[in-house]
């Protein structure tokens, strides 16, 4: 009953952070003016100043996107689902779900977790909490918060984080857009992916979570890709540089069974 219509032309299918397309309520991401090259020293940029500007960034994305609210179908179902996922390794968990036709989901470095409304209605919940738990994989592995890092010391926002008096400085419009778009965006290694991947899958197990069902997510992401014929997606993102796809996939299912688990049914797994 938490399912909308799925949009039937082609789905931008971009979980771990692709561009997307125009529409109405479309996640909202402006684009950064282009700045002077003047460096920055990445010893300027203290852990307190960097927490700040992604509470910032997030503070942003979540006034600039459309978040469901407590009552809605699609929140209470969240918040079923990660019931008791409070934190990840000292992190503080939040999730929020933006009601958006992108198929998407992230997760920041100070543990704020968005998913979008269109994902939910493709995935049951264990391939949903599976999609969560790679993603929170990442920000315990650091490798969001290195990302993040990296954005704020280079590119059109070298500028704008050089600090004085030990006081970070302040953002506009424009600079938090791009680190919005930063976090949604952010490419990772084959080696980090895999990482992220055993990290999320032993989230899973500590949380009492089913972790088949981070295999059967990125099954289902790749057969969507397969048929539709999808550019940009989360698949191109998280696996199609990466010539191993089916071996992570094949390597969650292995750890699943050799630990015990038995891999859930349409039946078993309803939204």
């Amino acid at each position: 009953m938490f399912m909308k219509r799925i949009i039937s032309r082609a789905l931008a299918i971009c979980i771990c952070f692709a561009a997307f397309v125009p529409a109405q309520a479309q996640f909202n991401i402006k684009k950064a003016v282009s700045s002077a090259a003047k460096g920055v020293k990445a010893a300027t940029l203290t852990d307190a100043q960097m927490a700040a500007y992604v509470k910032e960034s997030v503070d942003w994305m979540d006034k600039n996107n459309p978040v469901l609210p407590e009552d809605d179908p699609y929140t209470q179902r969240l918040r079923r689902l990660t019931e008791g996922i409070t934190e990840a390794d000292g992190i503080p968990l939040n999730f929020k779900v933006y009601n958006v036709i992108d198929i998407n989901a992230f997760a920041c470095p100070d543990g704020s977790v968005r998913v979008f409304s269109s994902l939910m209605d493709i995935m049951n919940d264990d391939e949903l909490l599976g999609v969560i738990g790679h993603e929170i994989g990442h920000v315990m592995k650091h490798h969001s918060k290195n990302a993040f890092r990296t954005q704020l010391l280079t590119g059109a926002l070298k500028d704008a984080v050089a600090s004085t008096g030990g006081k970070a400085a302040a953002l506009t419009e424009s600079q938090l857009g791009t680190l919005g778009e930063s976090l949604v965006n952010s490419k990772y290694s084959q080696s980090q992916e895999k990482e992220a991947d055993d990290c999320g899958y032993d989230f899973l197990i500590k949380n009492k979570r089913n972790p088949y069902g981070m295999a059967m997510a990125f099954e289902k992401l790749l057969n969507l890709e397969q048929g539709n014929n999808v550019k940009q997606s989360y698949i191109d993102k998280m696996f199609s540089s990466h010539p191993d796809t089916q071996s992570r996939i094949n390597h969650i299912n292995d750890r699943a069974s050799k630990d015990g688990y038995t891999r859930p049914t349409t039946e078993t797994s309803d939204k």
